[in-house]
């Protein structure tokens, strides 16, 4: 929950604004300042204070207790020119806070936490637990001092800019290590717990046994990802009450499951009891990995619970990312976020230096040049499966004619694929244009390096004849001359000379440039390959210089088109 604090009419306002964005969000305190701030402080996860700047500073100060307990505090002037990270910026999320504060209120957000100030990630930050000399090495990386990575096992970290070899180390293991005086340990999430347990289990033998297993293993609980069981143990109290004490959640499979397992120690009590002859191991075993600790029993007498340890290896991350047509402010916010996240770029040399600003310090970028396509898809994934967060860009959307058809192709389930959507060349030409696809459209690209000219002349017949718009990718270049006459041709068996086309080229870019001609009237020598051709359909007009399709075929006959009930 978010304590919304202020103390003038103009504070309220502003305040009263965020209450009414974020409702489920955000409590207003009311009554005295002071009062005000100690009760939400106390009460809330985060604070956003519309005070001076100084007062919040000696409002705040008395309660102060460290920053992995101080709760994330944002402060907007009075007149909501700047929103300011006070407290917490990483541990409370007040970086984070006051930049959607200030989208939301025009703000502009004031973050002075070194990292973030610089575009590096903090070592905070990253969605793992870590302990260790944090302040030192962030000092180091800050610095430029060479940090080493001493990674035990691979996982999709963010960038960072590290070093083969340093006096600092950043240790990613899963090991139960005591962190150097110059290193940080990062705790990844790759151990499974597989727990079995007898009805009404106490919660202590069963958190006893974990515990003391994983002790005896040498493995850290903070890397505890879940603890897995059978379906007729979801409710078993014991089971329940240990995942909540370890802070992970049970998940649980069907005997049916985890019968298919193959284990080193099958048993006929489960077996008997609940249907596999397997529980502890099997339910470890099921999502993969290696299995570090055996089932063993607890030390009761009966023994009421097992368990076995498994060491899930991390999935690498690959996001797809389409870059828009070009211009960065149609690169959408999401993108902007994988680009960020992604510690390997892969991508077309000309998309990376478009994009190359925005990289954190540290991203591997492999580029190559034009006709590569298939070898940036399978880098990507082969990277990807070594273990990093990758992003392989793609101009537009990186579905529509890019990267993510041949890379999806050779990507298995072994890896996490994440889609970012773009605007595409086609949505960006037609905002340019006006309003030519308003009614049913298609897309088709005329270049037959990939495709038949076959196939390309029968999908542009169908499109003809069954009246779309058609949008032109890849129209003509120097190669390839005679596609683009061809298709029109094929499109004016159908339709008038006087049809609009809309000729694009470098939609969305400073150097862009735009006409509308008619179908009689195009020139195709005037068009090359970083041009779109929008051709319209039998109803589509030219209204004030704008092509316009209308949503209907009333709009020909006089008649405005009813609404529809939903869109």
């Amino acid at each position: 929950m978010i304590g919304l604090i202020s103390a003038t009419a103009a504070g309220a306002a502003a305040r009263d604004r965020l209450a009414a964005a974020w409702p489920d969000r955000t409590r207003v305190y009311e009554g005295p300042v002071g009062e005000a701030v100690r009760s939400a402080f106390s009460e809330c996860e985060q604070l956003v204070c519309f005070l001076a700047t100084g007062a919040t500073v000696r409002l705040l100060a008395p309660l102060l207790a460290g920053k992995a307990a101080d709760p994330g505090v944002v402060c907007v002037d009075e007149g909501g020119r700047f929103a300011v990270s006070l407290v917490g910026g990483h541990g409370g999320g007040a970086n984070e806070l006051a930049r959607e504060v200030g989208e939301l209120l025009g703000a502009e957000p004031v973050v002075t936490t070194a990292t973030d100030a610089v575009g590096l990630a903090g070592l905070d930050t990253l969605g793992l637990p870590c302990e260790g000399a944090v302040a030192a090495v962030s000092r180091a990386l800050l610095d430029g001092e060479p940090v080493a990575l001493d990674a035990e096992l691979a996982w999709p970290l963010p960038p960072l800019p590290v070093s083969p070899q340093g006096s600092y180390t950043i240790r990613l293991t899963d090991k139960d290590a005591e962190p150097g005086p110059r290193e940080v340990l990062l705790r990844p999430p790759s151990l499974v717990v597989g727990v079995g347990a007898s009805r009404g289990a106490p919660v202590d033998e069963v958190l006893g046994l974990i515990q003391e297993t994983l002790r005896e293993a040498g493995l850290s609980p903070r890397s505890v990802a879940e603890l897995a069981t059978v379906d007729a143990k979801s409710e078993e109290p014991g089971i329940l009450a240990a995942a909540e004490r370890l802070g992970v959640p049970v998940v649980t499979y069907s005997a049916e499951e985890l019968a298919a397992v193959e284990v080193p120690n099958p048993s006929a009590a489960p077996l008997a009891a609940v249907g596999t002859p397997s529980v502890a191991e099997a339910a470890a075993l099921l999502g993969g990995g290696e299995l570090l600790v055996p089932k063993r029993k607890s030390d009761a007498s009966p023994a009421m619970a097992t368990c076995a340890v498994v060491r899930r290896p991390g999935r690498g991350r690959l996001a797809v990312v389409g870059l828009g047509p070009g211009a960065r402010d149609l690169l959408t916010p999401r993108a902007t976020a994988e680009l960020r996240r992604a510690s390997v770029l892969v991508g077309l040399d000309q998309y990376v230096d478009q994009i190359r600003d925005l990289l954190r310090p540290g991203t591997r970028v492999l580029e190559s040049g034009l006709g590569a396509e298939e070898e940036r898809a399978r880098t990507a994934v082969e990277q990807a499966r070594l273990g990093h967060a990758v992003a392989l860009i793609g101009s537009g959307d990186a579905g529509v004619y890019a990267m993510a058809s041949p890379a999806l192709a050779e990507a298995s389930d072994d890896i996490e694929v994440i889609g970012v959507p773009g605007v595409t060349a086609a949505l960006a030409a037609a905002a340019i244009l006006g309003a030519p696809l308003g009614h049913d459209h298609v897309s088709i690209s005329l270049s037959d390096l990939h495709t038949p000219w076959e196939v390309i002349e029968r999908r542009v017949r169908a499109a003809a004849e069954a009246d779309l718009v058609v949008t032109f990718y890849n129209p003509r270049s120097r190669g390839r001359d005679w596609q683009l006459p061809k298709a029109l041709g094929i499109l004016a068996e159908h339709r008038a000379p006087t049809t609009p086309v809309g000729v694009v080229r470098n939609a969305s870019r400073p150097d862009g440039s735009s006409r509308v001609s008619t179908l009689a009237g195009l020139d195709p020598a005037s068009v090359d390959m970083m041009t779109v051709v929008t051709v319209g359909n039998t109803a589509t007009r030219t209204v004030a210089g704008r092509m316009v399709t209308p949503r209907g075929y009333r709009w020909q006959n006089g008649r405005s088109e009813q609404p529809e009930a939903t869109r």
